[in-house]
């Protein structure tokens, strides 16, 4: 797979994770905040919770199923992103929680799966 094609599916995935979080209820505050530390996918709130999502896209479940690529390392990765923008962006101290939403890119139709508080604050 060239990577022109790794990005447009990656696009699709959060374009649609977007589109799914928000028909829940859920407002988009920010969507590819970057650091130093990595990258978070999408910054919602639902409700009074500031939610963290990682979005992960595959075309097919050849490489297994997408919310397997959110391993310890990545959630280690995301928990430090996470604490950074808190920083950076001086919210204050409430709920938060990390969720991880799993798109299949299907050209008869995505399939999205939504893991609500998908793991805990990794250090």
């Amino acid at each position: 797979m060239k990577i022109d094609s790794r990005r447009t599916t990656a696009g699709r995935g959060e374009d649609a994770a977007a589109a799914y979080l928000r028909d829940r209820g859920y407002r988009i505050v920010e969507r590819n905040w970057r650091c130093r530390l990595g990258e978070i996918d999408i910054v919602a709130r639902d409700g009074e919770t500031l939610v963290f999502v990682e979005v992960k896209s595959r075309r097919s479940a050849a490489f297994g199923a997408p919310q397997a690529a959110v391993d310890g390392r990545k959630q280690r990765k995301l928990s430090l992103a996470a604490l950074h923008y808190l920083h950076a962006r001086r919210v204050a101290p409430g709920p938060a929680r990390f969720d991880v939403v799993a798109v299949t890119v299907r050209d008869d139709g995505d399939d999205i799966e939504l893991f609500r508080n998908a793991f805990d604050f990794v250090r």
